[in-house]
């Protein structure tokens, strides 16, 4: 049986790997970190004293790669999977409160209620998204539509910031497009908002480790590939510094490595450049928190914070783009991001025990019309080499999804290539 090595542990690599296991494949997963995961893992953290994840992430029900990787490896159930698509929001200037509540199947009729939709929106106003289907590649969210009014700041640029993490100015719509076609457009059955249920780490990441342990093909961990040894259209061996090993004729390489790596290991290939930074803070309570809805999970509109994300006792908070708050102290950011979170949460007199704030400085790849022109393609000009990672060419946003669909991609391109 021919052997797949596969350069990193993130959540591509972990994608393709358990997917080759599943249908009988050797693979060898090689890992330069100690410990797997990526940007999608979890971890105690020492000043919270407390288990989090090293990202807050949303799933939606129509992210069928995802779905699929946590079928593969036996976590589905560990979603939180409300019976509705409901999204609540606040918005801290004015004070509103609603939640977007998409109906059943494809025709939107939920926008007829103006219950169910944006405050201050018209009818009207939902017609702009056709100008996002028709956008053509070279034009940003903000290209195409009307940059003002409530519904461009209540829907489209939280959306674009969460999707995207940049903002509609930056923002291919294209990519925006995609998020949307196979979520809201699908109904209500297509964009249920899921969140792990015991953080990213217990669903996504060690299962699929287990398995791979099971199989007898655990991680090899701090081992970080220097350069691929090729001969011709082939790779023929990896060279790790202190050892090389051979790559057979009959073998295939899959590399899943962030983009920042790609141009140490494979110098010909121009990845898309790096995007915004996000920031993220952690709060510990007390005392568990319950939320008033079945998802776990507000939209602010008109603060720093975009997102707020509880479990149990702690709080988590996400500033997409969050470039403007590099440099802003830590102990003054967290004091801001409180007091927006207390008039959120409608929590005046709340404490927290414990802060944590975490700076991801490249969180995503630019996900502007120009970057994402350079996304290369899974296949690669050497016949047993292939690409995987969110920012390989699979025509969706740096999410969960783009990285376990690129992943799979990849796996089945490998798998392929080695039968014949």
């Amino acid at each position: 049986m021919p052997l797949i090595h596969i350069i990193g542990a993130g959540l591509a690599g972990l994608a393709a790997a358990t997917r080759l296991h599943g249908h009988g494949f050797d693979v060898q997963v090689y890992e330069s970190a100690a410990r797997a995961g990526g940007r999608c893992r979890s971890y105690v953290d020492q000043t919270l004293g407390q288990q989090i994840d090293n990202g807050n992430h949303l799933l939606l029900s129509g992210n069928r790669s995802a779905l699929s990787y946590l079928e593969d490896i036996g976590t589905r159930g560990t979603l939180i999977t409300p019976a509705h698509a409901l999204f609540p929001f606040v918005d801290l200037k004015t004070g509103q409160r609603w939640t977007l509540a998409p109906n059943r199947g494809p025709l939107p009729w939920w926008i007829l209620r103006p219950e169910r939709r944006v405050p201050d929106t018209r009818l009207t106003d939902y017609w702009s998204a056709l100008r996002i289907a028709l956008a053509p590649a070279d034009k940003t969210v903000a290209d195409v539509l009307k940059t003002s009014g409530p519904f461009y700041q209540r829907f489209w640029e939280p959306l674009t910031l969460a999707a995207l993490n940049c903002a509609p100015e930056c923002g291919q719509a294209r990519l925006l497009r995609a998020v949307l076609m196979e979520t809201f457009a699908k109904g209500e059955e297509a964009c249920r908002p899921l969140v792990a249920r015991d953080g990213l780490g217990p669903c996504f990441i060690e299962p699929a480790l287990a398995l791979l342990k099971s199989a007898g093909t655990p991680v090899s961990y701090n081992a970080r590939l220097r350069t691929l040894v090729q001969e011709g259209t082939r790779v023929t061996a990896l060279d790790f510094g202190d050892r090389k090993i051979p790559v057979a004729r009959q073998d295939n390489v899959i590399v899943a490595v962030p983009p920042a790596r790609i141009g140490l290991i494979a110098p010909w290939i121009t990845p898309p450049g790096e995007g915004e930074p996000i920031v993220n803070a952690h709060y510990r309570l007390a005392r568990p928190l319950q939320m008033n809805s079945d998802i776990p999970v507000l939209g602010l509109i008109n603060a720093v914070t975009h997102w707020i994300f509880v479990r149990g006792n702690i709080i988590s908070l996400t500033i997409s783009a969050g470039g403007a708050h590099a440099k802003t102290p830590e102990e003054a950011l967290l004091a801001l991001l409180w007091e927006e979170v207390k008039q959120a949460l409608r929590l005046p007199e709340a404490t927290y025990e414990a802060a944590r704030l975490i700076r991801k400085k490249r969180a995503t790849f630019d996900q502007s019309p120009q970057s994402v022109a350079r996304r290369p393609d899974t296949r690669t000009p050497l016949k047993n080499l292939f690409l995987a990672g969110d920012w390989t060419d699979t025509g969706l946003p740096a999410t969960i999804e783009g990285a376990v669909r690129s992943g799979h991609k990849a796996a089945s391109l490998a798998a392929q290539a080695a039968i014949d």
